[in-house]
């Protein structure tokens, strides 16, 4: 197994500065790296993005930490690897799988909230919009794209008080188009707002910070998991087994939060690659569980 770091895009060598304390858990727990040139990469650029990766002498997983990459990236990635002798722990369509909201959705199934989804290509126009959210009557709602939201920016570009709120979902659609800009990833996502139990608020953007976990699942196993915010918290959620048995991924991230109402819900999958480290969750701690996993190719 071989893990493999963005390389620094200014020191141009080594692991970017901000996966310091993982490049060093790596070390510590005898996990062998190299670097990929992220830039280099999402360019199309693939041999140069893979110029610091040995080829392996045998069959050997590679496990990305680094930067989200775009969907096209990531199969130029998983090509020029299997080139080198090296084959990422999840192929393109599992990236996708856990990457992408839309592709998860059907493995999140009811344990998740509903969600409308609107692909860009059909086109933002306000009244497609409001048919589709006519299904949500006057709940609340949240907006994202099929990767990101705009959670930081709340009560501008993220949550909406009503559904039937014509000039709410206006404001805050129009907000969050605006800001991300070409950086939308596949269109528009709409889920229902389904009040969580809160922990607090965040320092900086006030946003509400729910009783939520971060599950890392490899080959359909907990690997590790911690609270997702900085509040401590030990009401760890249920096990959610069927959910983790269903995703197509060896290796994916599950974030899950506690209802006020009871219970829990899966709130993303997020592909365990690319999926950040929760604040709580030492470094430590999860390469020595990736050291123990080793997953061997498939």
């Amino acid at each position: 197994m071989r893990v493999l770091f963005c390389t620094d895009p200014l020191l141009e060598r080594g692991p970017d500065r901000a996966f310091a304390p993982e490049v060093a858990a790596a070390d510590v727990a005898g996990v062998a790296w190299s670097c990929v040139d992220f830039e280099a990469l999402v360019a199309g650029d693939v041999a140069a993005a893979l110029r610091r990766v040995p080829a392996s002498e045998g069959a050997e997983v590679a496990i990305y930490r680094g930067w989200m990459l775009p969907v096209a990236a990531y199969d130029a990635l998983h090509a020029g690897l299997v080139a080198r002798g090296l084959q990422l722990v999840n192929d393109p369509a599992a990236y996708r799988s856990a990457h992408l909201l839309p592709a998860a959705l059907p493995y999140l199934a009811d344990d998740t909230p509903e969600t409308v989804v609107l692909p860009r290509e059909d086109g933002f126009a306000w009244s497609r919009i409001e048919a589709a959210l006519a299904r949500f009557g006057g709940r609340a709602l949240v907006v994202k794209d099929y990767v990101k939201s705009r959670k930081h920016e709340w009560s501008d570009a993220c949550f909406i008080r009503a559904a039937d709120d014509g000039a709410e979902v206006r404001r805050v659609v129009g907000n969050f188009l605006e800001r991300q800009g070409d950086d939308l990833v596949g269109g528009l996502v709409f889920r229902a707002y389904e009040p969580l139990v809160p922990l607090g608020n965040h320092p900086r953007s006030d946003m509400p910070l729910p009783r939520e976990w971060r599950r890392f699942i490899a080959d359909g196993r907990a690997l590790v998991e911690s609270p997702a915010w900085e509040i401590a918290d030990s009401a760890a959620p249920p096990e959610f087994a069927a959910l983790a048995g269903r995703v197509p991924s060896r290796f994916f991230s599950l974030d899950l939060a506690e209802r006020q109402a009871g219970g829990w819900t899966a709130i993303e999958l997020g592909d365990g690659q690319v999926a950040g480290l929760p604040p709580q969750l030492d470094p430590a701690v999860f390469y020595r569980a990736l050291a123990a996993w080793d997953p061997q190719p498939v």
